[in-house]
């Protein structure tokens, strides 16, 4: 096992071990391209330490031939791309949900269990190639040594994607990360990258793929990450209830100013992300501080890539006293995100995608404290 990762001092942990922890709000609006130390943690069992030298990965079910590669056999038979991506947990914003009706054995991801890296390593359908994947093979399962205690009984986790994302060029078998060599915590020596869906998808420390035709029988991919209906008992639900997750919804936040924030009162600038999963883009964010009365619309940074989430920033008038700044955002198919949490409440804090909202205190100007 390793020790909790090397993160900046004010990361929020949200459980030493396995180890969650989510930057600041205003540490993820300093950089596009997340630093390492910045990235999110989002673990179900302790993080192992692998040998890299001693790792191996087999490839295997559905396939013509399976094939066994060290992290130098990947590194030196594949074409190594790199394919910059924002990752997301199916649980961020899930502090909103829980400010509506309490999720109770849950994190309170606030808006910071998304990040985005520049990834390189082998293309997984280069590796499905080299191995005869087979036509009929629907679904492509990852498997990984951290065992989860939260699954009834304890198993390692795993995930499944489709056959047909799984072979699209976006897909990574990923060794490095912001141009080194991954870290433990994130998954070294090798995982996957799964652009446009969900984290849990992007398995880390994978060890083992199988095309099969049927999605992983893992307890995550049958059970745990799956939305539920609000009126759902829970604790009479069967594994593959509800729907799983794959491709991330369209959702935003604000990230300057930050929940809480003393400030003048005037034009003030406002700031954040906004982020659509698989192929679909950010293409407007308006801004509010009157309630909806009026709203600005904000100017959207360029996207380093479509599989990243998109900055943007705004000049919004903020009257004196207490003041809701909100968000919304559409994405390329004219979709927009759902008004309230209540609308999209569940029992296990998932997508929560209702728009994004921060409260301040503006002070009038000329006004001393």
């Amino acid at each position: 096992m390793t020790s909790a990762p090397a993160k900046r001092a004010d990361m929020i942990v949200h459980e030493q071990e396995p180890y969650n922890a989510e930057p600041p709000r205003a540490a993820l609006a300093e950089h596009v391209i997340t630093p390492v130390e910045v990235f999110y943690g989002r673990n179900h069992g302790t993080m192992p330490e692998i040998d890299a030298g001693a790792w191996r990965l087999r490839v295997g079910g559905m396939v013509g031939h399976a094939l066994e590669f060290s992290l130098a056999e990947l590194q030196h038979r594949f074409a190594p791309v790199e394919v910059t991506a924002t990752l997301q947990c199916a649980g961020n914003r899930r502090a909103g949900l829980m400010a509506f009706r309490d999720i109770p054995g849950q994190h309170p991801w606030g808006a910071g269990a998304t990040s985005t890296a520049r990834w390189r390593g082998a293309r997984l359908a280069d590796v499905l190639t080299a191995c005869g994947l087979d036509p009929h093979a629907t679904d492509i399962a990852f498997d990984a040594p951290d065992v989860a205690p939260e699954a009834d009984p304890p198993q390692p986790f795993g995930g499944s994607i489709s056959a047909d994302k799984a072979t699209a060029p976006e897909v990574l078998l990923a060794w490095e990360m912001n141009g080194e060599p991954l870290t433990a915590a994130h998954g070294a020596p090798v995982r996957v990258i799964v652009p446009g869906h969900i984290g849990a998808r992007s398995v880390k420390w994978v060890q083992r793929i199988t095309a099969q035709d049927h999605p992983s029988d893992n307890f995550f991919q049958q059970g745990a990450y799956r939305l539920l209906p609000a009126d759902t008992d829970t604790a009479r639900t069967r594994p593959g209830d509800g729907v799983a997750l794959g491709a991330v919804a369209l959702n935003s936040e604000i990230l300057v100013p930050d929940d809480g924030d003393e400030l003048p009162a005037g034009p003030t600038h406002v700031a954040g992300y906004a982020f659509a999963g698989d192929d679909r883009t950010v293409v407007r964010v308006d801004v509010t501080a009157d309630g909806g009365a009026t709203w600005v619309q904000a100017d959207l940074d360029a996207q380093p890539t479509p599989w990243t989430w998109r900055f943007w920033h705004a000049r919004v008038d903020v009257p004196a006293g207490g003041v809701e700044i909100t968000a919304r955002a559409w994405d390329s198919t004219a979709a927009v995100q759902p008004e309230h949490a209540a609308t999209v409440w569940n029992p296990k804090g998932y997508v929560n995608n209702s728009w994004p909202t921060v409260t301040v205190t503006a002070t009038p100007t000329g006004d001393v404290s």
